[in-house]
């Protein structure tokens, strides 16, 4: 079971609501909106998939790693490294 089941209509939503800003994105440009205007919503759109992003990652850990170092052993450090390197790429993106 992933970490993030509980929340998943709560997920499903807000990449919904990530999808629309993205689509707003599309008839921005096709709508030749002033470019000021459509970084604008970039930064909002990129900001929201952050929040996202950081929201999975606090139920990773809170679930799928902390039950690991429960369990400890190589499952246990697998899973550290793993949550290690999804931090890693967030920060670089």
């Amino acid at each position: 079971m992933a970490g993030y089941s509980a929340r998943k209509d709560d997920h499903s939503r807000r990449l919904r609501r990530i999808e629309g800003q993205v689509r707003g994105l599309q008839r921005m440009v096709e709508d030749d909106k002033y470019c000021i205007d459509v970084l604008t919503q970039v930064s909002a759109a990129t900001s929201a998939l952050q929040s996202f992003a950081l929201s999975l990652l606090e139920e990773h850990l809170a679930h799928c790693v902390a039950e690991a170092a429960r369990e400890g052993g190589p499952e246990a450090q697998a899973k550290v490294k793993e949550a290690s390197d999804a931090i890693a790429r967030l920060v670089r993106s």
